[in-house]
Parts: C-alpha cells; structure tokens; sequence
C-alpha cells in the first residue's frame, strides 16, 4: 500500500524500466480537508519500487505552471512511454485559470532518467478537434473532456497512438463517451483522427483508459463513477468503478456496450501491470472506505484472472476492499536519497 501521511494520492500511472517500477500520480495537500479540492490543486508525484509493494518517493516530477499556461491551475493524468532516442516521454493533462478549468488539454515532458522532467519546447498543447469531439459548450455537460493520455507504439509499425478521455460531438448528452485517438511519427507532432468507438455505449465519459492484451486476450481499462453513466445504465447498476471492455486488437472492436465492472468504486483508476514473474496485476487507488469516505492512497497489485464465463476478475482481492482508513499509521524511512512509505496494517 502506497500512503503519504500528508497528502491524498489518486490516479497514476506507470514507467517500467525492467528493474524498476516508477509510479506517477497525482497527489495534493490534506490540509485542504475537502477531498474535493484536491482536483484544482493537483501536482504529479512520483515513487519507485522494485515489486510494486515497497515504495521509495522520489522528488515530484511536475508542478502547475506559472501563469498564463495551459496547465497553471492542476496537472492531471497522463502516460509515460521511452522513445527510440532513449529519452522518456511523458504526456499530462492540465487545466488553466483562463477557463476556470474547464477546458482539459494534453502537453508533454521529457526525462532522461525519469527523476527531473522538462516541459517539451516544440510540443503544441493539444486540444480536443472539433471535428469529431464535444467542445465546452456544445451539450449540457460540464466541462471539454481532452484528458488521460495513453500512449503506446503501433503493435505492427512505426508509429504511435495515443488515446484520450474524450466525448463525441453527437449522441445523448449523458451518453457520448468515447475513445479519443490521435497518431504521431515522432512523438512530438501528433494528429488527431475520428474516435475508435461510438457513443451510445452506456458511458457520459471513460477516464483513466489502458489497453492491454491479457493472455492474448486485447482488453480495454477505463473507469467510469455512477453519476456519469448513461441514464439508462444507472437504471441497469447500483455503482460504477474500473470497467472492462474485450475487443478484436488494440485498436479497436471494443464491446464497450457490454463492458462489466473489474471494481465497483471502492478502487477507482485502475492500471493493469505484469509482475517480474510476468503474471498480470492490478493496482487502483483507493477511492472509498467502508464509510464511503474518500481514502486516497494506492492499492498493493491484485491479481487478475480469466473466470470460465470469459470475465476478467480480481483475485484475492477481499483485503484491500475490506481495509477502512481508520487505525492506519505510517512508518517514514529517511536516507540521503529517498523516504520510504509503508503502511502498517492492522
């Protein structure tokens, strides 16, 4: 369990360099005592395992921006990837002032050793393209969804996609969650193309999306709360959490209409990774406790696993459901380099 005594940790994502696990995520103050407010005070931390148990924090990776900036109010999720020149790339969504953070958009940082990040020169912001996706304003939702970036090399070429949280330009208001797509050569200059799935999926938007094949099964990962789902799926389930959707490859063919819940919302921003012995694993973000309280900490990996009805399930995953931020504390280890963050259970 990843727990910092003094601020919330939620979404993350992963860099993988085969002897370490570097874990970023978004992390902010629990001074701030509304959990809430953590969303326009969001910076990226970073932490580095070599079993996905045990954490080392590092230095953050990224601050807000100094105004005016695209991201001068929040840095939120992103992805990380390692070029062919051997730099690392990572991508992140911001929010500004100007919008009142209403309006997402994606910039990118590069690292040569995946400690000190610098904010690309030649990157231009992107934004969602009104050509297949919703801007502020063009229905009754609340905000231009452009978010989450996750970056992967084409499986059969050259080059590289990115998905994104995005909402489609038509559709029912609550129901035009899509999965946005862009196409770069060089990781720097990218376009963006048509959406690699329609509206009318069941979804108002799916954050925090991976793609994975599991046991050459190709899956997509996203998460999705209650009150986002369509109007006629809230009406099908009780809660929403970590989605599953199976598809025909990596890009596309997703049955998202039928996607099933991995976690309900007790775990929330879900990243499929392979241990060291190559058995996939699970973390999430603690999201609610059994209070419904937010918890804000990260999950130790849980186990995934085909079942004989073709659902990819959680195994032994009853110890970090069961787990209530009470009676919690925090064993800090200081070097020269590092602390070390561990949570003493029960």
């Amino acid at each position: 369990m990843f727990r910092l005594p003094d601020a919330w940790t939620w979404d993350f994502w992963l860099a993988d360099t085969g002897q370490e696990y570097h874990l970023f995520f978004l992390r902010a103050s629990r001074a701030l005592r509304a959990p809430d407010e953590r969303h326009f005070r969001a910076s990226v931390g970073h932490a580095v395992s070599v079993d996905l148990y045990n954490w080392s924090l590092l230095p953050d990776a990224l601050v807000p921006g100094d105004r005016p900036a695209f991201d001068d109010i929040a840095t939120w999720t992103g992805s990380v990837v390692q070029g062919i020149d051997g730099l690392w790339y990572m991508y992140y969504t911001g929010i500004a002032a100007e919008e009142n953070g209403l309006v997402q958009r994606i910039g990118l940082a590069t690292s040569e050793d995946l400690i000190r990040w610098n904010r690309h020169p030649d990157f231009e912001v992107l934004s969602a393209d009104s050509a297949w996706y919703e801007k502020l304003g063009d229905s009754s939702w609340g905000n231009e969804a452009w978010r989450d970036p996750w970056v992967f090399k084409d499986p059969c070429g050259d080059c590289w996609h990115m998905l994104v949280t995005a909402r489609s330009r038509v559709g029912q208001d609550d129901d035009r969650g899509v999965i946005g797509h862009l196409l770069s050569d060089d990781l720097v200059h990218w376009e963006a193309t048509e959406p690699l799935s329609d509206p009318d999926s069941g979804f108002g938007v799916m954050e925090v999306m991976q793609v994975e094949e599991v046991e050459d099964q190709p899956v997509l990962l996203f998460s999705c709360l209650h009150p986002e789902l369509s109007t006629s799926r809230r009406e099908r389930e009780t809660r929403g959490g970590i989605w599953v959707a199976k598809g025909s490859n990596l890009l596309g063919g997703f049955d998202i209409a039928n996607a099933h819940l991995l976690s309900d919302d007790r775990l929330y921003s879900g990243r499929l990774v392979r241990n060291r012995l190559g058995k996939w694993m699970m973390l999430a973000f603690r999201n609610k406790d059994a209070n419904g309280e937010f918890v804000g900490e990260v999950s130790d990996p849980i186990p995934v696993a085909w079942s004989d009805d073709g659902m990819l399930t959680l195994l032994d995953s009853a110890p970090v459901l069961e787990l209530v931020a009470d009676d919690r504390t925090s064993e800090l280890v200081d070097s020269p380099d590092y602390m070390t963050t561990r949570v003493a259970q029960g």
